[in-house]
């Protein structure tokens, strides 16, 4: 039998682990607590899908432990990743939003935790809170910044200023200061298929090409996790790419 102390606690618990997530951050306690009730814990394995590109689900999710990798397939079967997700981050509210079924897959890189709301619930507290609402189109804000970034590398790199450029930003989220000269260690678990999905390039030339940075100093590659090892000559790198990219043009 749990006391009324132990649901008391377990409230509160649930109450702190929304107050860190940015979307709920400015949220009063008696908000957290109705949204709190609303959350269904999930969790995933390994490569485990949660939702398909094309499916009809409405589902919104925060990724309370692990990764998460969205992507696009294409018609011919290849995937090219859109962006990877972490603690605190919030996916699936595009489909809950506009109604539409889900525009890319999401699948958990490693075990992940997630807590889930359904699409009614979701628009209701929406529709209940204001600063919810300001929260979340703060949020989408972000989101298009990051796809703007993502159409830019398009643009102005070749494919190696394309993963150079991607890992700079993942960099700026989720990496790690090693040290104090300009290493940094960047977990994504992500294997070399998916890291030639972010730039639409082949496994082989991934392959090639972390091998030249590992010579050259710059970047290494170990089971899934990226070390900057040295992260002004690495921006600098980058940057070459912009006029080698333009000079072909």
């Amino acid at each position: 039998m749990f006391s009324a102390s132990d649901e008391n606690g377990a409230l509160l618990r649930r109450v702190r682990l929304l107050k860190g997530v940015p979307l709920f951050a400015d949220l009063a306690e008696d908000e957290l607590a109705t949204l709190v009730s609303d959350f269904r814990l999930r969790e995933y394995a390994r490569d485990e899908i949660i939702f398909h590109q094309g499916d009809v689900s409405r589902e919104v999710y925060i990724v309370v432990k692990g990764k998460v990798r969205i992507f696009r397939i294409c018609p011919a079967g290849s995937e090219t990743s859109i962006n990877i997700f972490s603690t605190h981050d919030v996916i699936g509210e595009f489909a809950a939003i506009d109604g539409k079924p889900r525009s890319a897959t999401a699948k958990a890189i490693g075990p992940t935790t997630l807590l889930q709301m359904v699409q009614d619930r979701f628009l209701y507290h929406m529709q209940s809170s204001p600063g919810l609402a300001m929260a979340m189109c703060k949020l989408l804000v972000q989101k298009l910044r990051w796809t703007a970034s993502y159409a830019e590398t398009i643009a102005q790199y070749d494919a190696a200023g394309r993963l150079l450029h991607i890992l700079l930003l993942y960099n700026e989220q989720l990496g790690q200061k090693v040290g104090e000269n300009g290493r940094f260690e960047l977990n994504l678990d992500l294997n070399q298929t998916d890291l030639a999905s972010l730039v639409g390039a082949r496994r082989e030339w991934i392959n090639r090409i972390l091998a030249d940075w590992r010579k050259r100093g710059l970047i290494e590659f170990d089971s899934g996790k990226i070390t900057i090892l040295d992260l002004d000559r690495v921006m600098a790198e980058r940057d070459s790419r912009i006029e080698a990219h333009l000079e072909r043009w």
